[in-house]
C-alpha cells in the first residue's frame, strides 16, 4: 500500500456512501469532518461513532466527527468531497461554496447527469465553484456502500484531469481495504457511473419480472454497449468503459442485491408505481430521475440509447414494465459489431 498522507478532509454529505467513504479516507489516516444535512444525525455521528439512518450498527472510527455547520465543516480541509444527490448538488453547492478552501481538490461521488442542463456533476461544480478541470476529480467503481463500510477489499478509479492531482487522492483515499487507481479521463467515469443505474433499474425490472439470468446478461450488455457509445460520443477513452469506472461498476450495481437501483427496478417489475418505492425508503435511486437526463443528453448528441428511453418511460408512468419488454424485443437486430 502506499504511503499514507495524513491531514483534514471534509466530506459534504452524510448518507450511505459519503459515510461509507468517510470510513475509506479515516482508515487511510485522514481526520474526516462529515457535514449533515441534519443536525440529530450529525449529533449521532460524534456521540454514538454510528450513523443510524443508513448504517446502524456499524461503528465509525474516531477521527470521523460530523457537524451541521458548513463553516465549521470546510475550514483548514485539505481536500473536500462532494455526496449529495445528484440532482440536489447545483442547489447544495451553490450553499457550500462560499466556505470551501481556495484551491483544494474538490471530489465528485455523485454518479448522475442534472436534469435541464444535461451536465456532468464535475460540470455543475465547475459552473457553480469556478474551479477548473485540475482542481475536479471524480471517484468512481464497483462500491457498494454496505460492502465498503465492513471493509470487505474493493477497488475504484480516481479520475483528473490533472493526473498529478488525480495521484495525490489516490494517496489519500488508498486504505487497507480500499485500492485507487488513476485516470484522466473523467467523462468516460463519469458517464459509467451514471448510466449503469439506468442499466440496473432495467435489469431488477426483469428480475421483478422473473426473468432469470439469460435476460439479465442481455440487458447489461446492451447497456455496456449504449454506455460506452455515449461516452465515446462525449470524448470518452473506450478502454475506461471496459474497466472498474465502467464494466466493474455495471455487473455489481446490475447484480447486487445491495444495489438501490437494481432494487428499484425489481419493485417496478412487481407492479409497484415510482410514487409508491419512494414513499417506502429514504434512499435515492439515481437512475430513476438520471434516465431522464440521459435520454435528452443521448438525443442531442445523437447517441441511440434505448434502454435510457425505456427505463424513462417506466419511471415517469408513461408505460408499463411488461408494454416496455414487449417493445424491447420486436427491436429490429443489427450486427453486433455495429
Amino acid at each position: 500500500m502506499s504511503e499514507r498522507v495524513s491531514g483534514k478532509v471534509a466530506v459534504f454529505g452524510a448518507g450511505s456512501w459519503g459515510t461509507a467513504f468517510s470510513v475509506i479516507l479515516a482508515d487511510a489516516g485522514n481526520d474526516v469532518t462529515m457535514w449533515a444535512r441534519r443536525e440529530e444525525v450529525a449529533a449521532a455521528i460524534n456521540d454514538t461513532h454510528e450513523n443510524p439512518d443508513y448504517h446502524p450498527g456499524t461503528e465509525l472510527p474516531h477521527n470521523i466527527t460530523a457537524t451541521h455547520d458548513i463553516e465549521k465543516a470546510a475550514y483548514g480541509a485539505e481536500l473536500v468531497v462532494l455526496a449529495a444527490p445528484s440532482q440536489t448538488l447545483r442547489k447544495n453547492l451553490t450553499d457550500w461554496a462560499p466556505f470551501l478552501p481556495k484551491d483544494v481538490p474538490l471530489v465528485s461521488l455523485m454518479k448522475g447527469v442534472e436534469l435541464g442542463t444535461l451536465e456532468r456533476m464535475s460540470e455543475v461544480i465547475a459552473h457553480v465553484t469556478g474551479a477548473g478541470p485540475d482542481r475536479i476529480a471524480v471517484v468512481s467503481g464497483p462500491n457498494l456502500s454496505k460492502e465498503i463500510i465492513r471493509r470487505e477489499p474493493a477497488a475504484g478509479v480516481v479520475a483528473c484531469a490533472d493526473e498529478e492531482v488525480a495521484k495525490t487522492i489516490q494517496a489519500r483515499v488508498h486504505s487497507p481495504a480500499f485500492r485507487p487507481y488513476t485516470s484522466t479521463d473523467v467523462v468516460g467515469c463519469e458517464i459509467g457511473g451514471a448510466y449503469k443505474n439506468v442499466v440496473a433499474i432495467s435489469t431488477g425490472m426483469a428480475a421483478g419480472l422473473g426473468f432469470g439470468d439469460n435476460t439479465q446478461a442481455s440487458l447489461i450488455t446492451r447497456g455496456l454497449a449504449e454506455t460506452a457509445r455515449l461516452a465515446m460520443k462525449l470524448g470518452a477513452n473506450p478502454i475506461t468503459l471496459m474497466g472498474l469506472a465502467g464494466l466493474g461498476d455495471l455487473a455489481a450495481t446490475c447484480s447486487s442485491p445491495l444495489s438501490r437501483n437494481r432494487t428499484f427496478g425489481e419493485k417496478l417489475g412487481q407492479g409497484m408505481t415510482t410514487a409508491d418505492i419512494l414513499a417506502s425508503s429514504h434512499q435515492v435511486a439515481e437512475g430513476a430521475k438520471s434516465s431522464h437526463s440521459l435520454r435528452e443528453l443521448a438525443a442531442k448528441v445523437g447517441v441511440d440509447a434505448p434502454l435510457a428511453h425505456y427505463v424513462d418511460d417506466v419511471v415517469s408512468g408513461a408505460k408499463t414494465v411488461t408494454d416496455i419488454m414487449d417493445e424491447m424485443l420486436e427491436r429490429p437486430t443489427k450486427a453486433e459489431t455495429e
